[in-house]
């Protein structure tokens, strides 16, 4: 085991997204109470007489809610996955925007094979 403890923001990272999700449910919710009219007297005089047919706007908010929460929730976790924890901590010591010099060697270890205006081959 490593002797470094987890920091705060180690710690935290998961309630952070937790967070976000639980923010984008309610924003999905809230859209969907207002747009199916929850809110208007009509809609909850027609509850309450038992002639509303179909979902009422409440439910369908909860349902929305709580598929954009799983959703955003499953869309989050997938992009941590692709994120290498040390691609993080390492340095650049060049700026990012500009193109690779073709003398510069490859952080793969192989050389890479570049056409003539200093780009990858391959893409």
């Amino acid at each position: 085991m490593s002797d470094e403890k987890p920091t705060r923001r180690d710690i935290l990272r998961p309630l952070h997204l937790l967070a976000i999700a639980l923010a984008c449910g309610i924003f999905a919710a809230v859209v969907t109470l207002v747009s199916t009219g929850a809110f208007t007297a009509r809609v909850n005089s027609a509850i309450a007489n038992g002639t509303y047919e179909g979902l009422t706007p409440i439910a369908l908010g909860l349902v929305v809610g709580g598929g954009a929460f799983i959703v955003t929730l499953l869309f989050l976790a997938m992009l941590i996955l692709v994120v290498d924890p040390a691609e993080v901590t390492k340095t650049v010591d060049r700026p990012v925007l500009y193109e690779r010099d073709p003398s510069e060697p490859s952080d793969s270890g192989n050389a890479e094979s570049t056409d003539g205006s200093g780009r990858d081959a391959s893409s």
